[in-house]
């Protein structure tokens, strides 16, 4: 994480010197705009694309897609990054103002896109809650309890889903099926012979590790959480709800393609082959999961019965509204935040 040097704002988020230099802010100011200029000019060019590239077949889908569903996804859109900045908050043990935590959340979201496993949010974050007067023990203990708070909060979530739909496995099941095909291809011996080095070298790395000064401090940030229950709580609740947002955005985008054949009573089975498909392309370490998350919701459709073609656009409009257009909101939050 980068350090505050001297004559640097200390409310610069991470990642971000400060623009105070005057030979310095009107370079910078320039960047920024070009590459807000260059976004919009790579959406522009894809929907050129779109419509002229394949014009049968890409201006008949476009023509036949609900559009009046667009208002309310792009609402559940910025509904998630509201409850991400409640999460923070919670997270925090801090009262942060909302509409600036939400704006971090915009920025941490752009910085998701070019780096894995959520890495460019969490040292966003931190540096912003390092300049909201956390030290930085207790800001990075936050971001860390907002990480791993993610897992119970989606697993608690999937299960209410998977109870509440009525005995509709059919996701479940294509998982299970997909799983033991995977599993059939793993030869055995080798996969013995690496459990057998890497488990004793595991063994000892966790050994040396929990003997370390990290540790130690990690151990003194959960003692300090149990005595602060209520805003794990928030946290907890708050990262629930944030992937219950985009679920309901990904049953509505479905809803939007009447190829699909997807109606109000298929909501639940969708929500849960949205969790069972975000959770399976979460697990490739790629910048916002991106290629592995699209194929993981196609599959999940694809397990529901709907056809690739319909699916497949689907997907891309869930995607486009919830992955890809708050990227320009987050280069321009990043200047506002910035001053």
């Amino acid at each position: 994480m980068e350090t505050i040097t001297a004559g640097a704002d200390p409310a610069a988020p991470a990642g971000l010197p400060n623009s105070g230099g005057p030979a310095a802010t009107p370079a910078r100011a320039r960047r920024g705009r070009w590459a807000v200029l260059w976004a919009l000019a790579l959406a522009l060019a894809a929907a050129v694309a779109l419509t002229t590239g394949a014009p049968g077949p890409a201006l008949a889908a476009l023509t036949r897609t609900r559009w009046t569903c667009l208002p309310p996804l792009v609402l559940l859109s910025v509904l998630h990054f509201v409850l991400s900045a409640v999460a923070l908050r919670g997270a925090a043990g801090r009262s942060l103002p909302l509409f600036e935590a939400t704006l971090a959340q915009f920025t941490a979201a752009a910085a998701n896109r070019v780096t894995p496993s959520g890495l460019g949010a969490a040292a966003v974050n931190t540096r912003y809650l390092v300049c909201k007067g956390l030290p930085l023990s207790r800001a990075a203990l936050a971001v860390t309890l907002l990480q791993l708070a993610g897992l119970p909060a989606d697993l608690t979530l999937m299960a209410a889903v998977f109870g509440a739909s009525g005995g509709d496995d059919r996701v479940l099941d294509a998982l299970g099926r997909h799983a033991a095909q995977a599993a059939g291809l793993v030869p055995a011996v080798p996969l013995l012979v690496a459990a057998g080095v890497l488990l004793p070298a595991a063994l000892l790395g966790g050994r040396r590790a929990l003997r370390s000064p990290a540790a130690r401090r990690a151990a003194a940030g959960l003692a300090e959480l149990r005595r602060r229950p209520r805003d794990v709580a928030v946290a907890l609740a708050a990262s629930a709800s944030t992937t219950l947002a985009l679920g309901l955005a990904f049953a509505l985008s479905v809803l939007a393609v009447p190829d699909t054949g997807a109606g109000p009573a298929d909501v639940l089975a969708l929500l849960a082959a949205y969790l069972v498909g975000a959770t399976a392309g979460a697990a490739v370490p790629a910048p916002g999961g991106f290629g592995s998350t699209e194929a993981a919701l196609v599959a999940g459709l694809a397990a529901l019965g709907v056809a690739t073609a319909p699916a497949l656009h689907a997907v891309l409009v869930f995607r486009a509204i919830t992955f890809w257009a708050p990227v320009p909101v987050g280069l321009l939050t990043c200047r506002t935040l910035r001053r």
